[in-house]
């Protein structure tokens, strides 16, 4: 079999004239909007159950430890995740995550009715490794698909795809549990009505196509390479470590799911009763559906220079950032970890101003969430064109991430002040931006011809790298 350099132009270009429409079934779009239908299904409606609080469950004991154990294999398999996607191409890749987010919400089924938080951990454990196979495949797909000067656009579309699905995922434990408004733990047909979602992403996995195949309206391809080696990867993903890059966004990394155990638990598992925080989810996820067309607005289309374009959306975020997390500063001063038992009357959608005022709060928390990762995810497709180096790069940033969020659960789970759990998501996110700001100015180019990954980096030898086309057998 020849290699795809042998059907290559001059140019790098393949020489089958451009197909320019953009709802061809192997068009970037059509796989964008696809990822983000697998991910409205899996992730969405695990968003959907976690933003509940303690997983629908009053005692939040279990969805911590559960929460603990995927964030820490998160932490591993997303790190991992992008040289296995390299290996395994994107369907089985996906399919395998997709298939954890099943078992984690009925282990929360089995849990309404045997109080045995032993399946529920473990079924976190494996949807960890689930997750992190399916992030690292997303990553890839949505970062280096689309065309390099409408990233943002892409991401905010993807981002509002997937989002919906925390949509619909709020109105289930809003409509079925609506008449019990003192109940403990939401009912058991909540929980099957994830599972039904996430049975339906996962069938949907099978249809996205593998980079090699999908073809931008240039005519180039995504990738050059059709499958990898466990090798390879192995040596590119240790690479990352001793990234300068990367090392630049640890912070921002580690911060962008630190926030959702304080936010989930602590804002809206604190403050409202059940059927009002399905409520509030539905306006989490939309905020977040506004968020990310705002900032992919503003990186897309605000300047002509794209450093200029990155430079403005991490300066709004970061503004935006002060602002809601200083309002949510002044709410959390009103109340503490103490107060939750005896104190605080659980706020209802019907309570007029005593509700708008949290609900507000956690609105923007939700809007904030989008423009803060929608931003990380731009500023990562900024440095690279090619799949197979994308899906490293998003692959380090969840697994980070999720390290992050495997931290995060436990400090609530032992009780940590809600005002130190607030100061600390802050810093984290404030850290962040002028870091940002230095791997914009240092890394992103304004000619998308000098990004890295356009041509491929295999290394061949323990002291340098060589620029190569590998072709590797046809697994299809």
């Amino acid at each position: 079999m020849g290699s795809y350099a042998d059907e290559e132009n001059g140019n790098g270009l393949p020489n089958s004239p451009p197909n320019n429409s953009i709802f061809r079934y192997n068009s970037p779009l059509v796989q964008v909007c696809l990822i983000g239908l697998v991910c409205f299904c899996c992730p969405g409606m695990f968003n959907a159950l976690s933003g509940m609080g303690g997983g629908g469950q009053v005692d939040h004991t279990a969805s911590n430890n559960a929460n603990t154990a995927l964030y820490t294999a998160f932490a591993i398999f997303g790190i991992l995740g992008g040289g296995i996607y390299n290996i395994l191409g994107p369907q089985k890749t996906l399919f395998a995550g997709c298939s954890t987010y099943i078992l984690y919400a009925g282990s929360f089924l089995y849990y309404n009715h045997h109080k045995h938080q032993a399946f529920v951990v473990v079924a976190g454990g494996l949807l960890g490794v689930g997750a992190g196979l399916l992030w690292a495949a997303q990553g890839a797909i949505m970062t280096s698909y689309p065309p390099h000067d409408r990233k943002g656009t892409y991401i905010s579309m993807f981002w509002s795809i997937f989002n919906m699905g925390g949509v619909i995922g709020g109105l289930i434990p809003f409509v079925s549990n609506y008449n019990r408004t003192t109940a403990a733990s939401v009912n058991d047909g909540t929980y099957i009505g994830f599972m039904v979602f996430m049975a339906i992403g996962t069938v949907l996995s099978l249809a996205i196509l593998h980079p090699s195949k999908v073809i931008r309206n240039d005519g180039s391809s995504c990738t050059n390479i059709k499958y990898s080696s466990v090798s390879v990867e192995l040596i590119q993903i240790l690479k990352l470590f001793g990234n300068w890059k990367m090392l630049l966004m640890v912070p921002a990394s580690w911060a962008s799911n630190f926030f959702y155990t304080y936010q989930f638990n602590n804002v809206n598992g604190v403050l409202f009763n059940l059927r009002t925080r399905g409520l509030n989810n539905v306006f989490y996820w939309g905020a977040q559906m506004i968020g990310s067309v705002l900032i992919g607005f503003i990186m897309d289309y605000s300047f002509k220079s794209r450093k200029a374009r990155g430079l403005v959306g991490i300066i709004v975020v970061g503004l935006l950032s002060t602002a809601i997390w200083g309002g949510g500063f002044a709410k959390q001063l009103t109340y503490s970890h103490d107060d939750v038992p005896n104190y605080i009357v659980l706020l209802d959608f019907k309570d007029g101003s005593k509700f708008a005022g949290p609900f507000v709060l956690y609105f923007s928390y939700g809007l904030l969430d989008a423009m803060f990762q929608s931003m990380v995810y731009w500023v990562i497709g900024a440095l690279a064109d090619d799949s197979e180096v994308l899906s490293r790069y998003t692959g380090f940033y969840k697994g980070i991430q999720s390290a992050g969020g495997a931290v995060a659960w436990q400090v609530d789970s032992h009780n940590v002040p809600f005002i130190n759990q607030l100061i600390a998501n802050w810093a984290l996110t404030t850290i962040s931006f002028p870091l940002l700001v230095a791997l914009v100015v240092l890394a992103v180019k304004d000619d998308n011809k000098d990004e890295e990954g356009a041509t491929k980096e295999v290394a061949i030898t323990s002291n340098r790298d060589i620029s190569t086309t590998v072709d590797y057998p046809n697994k299809d």
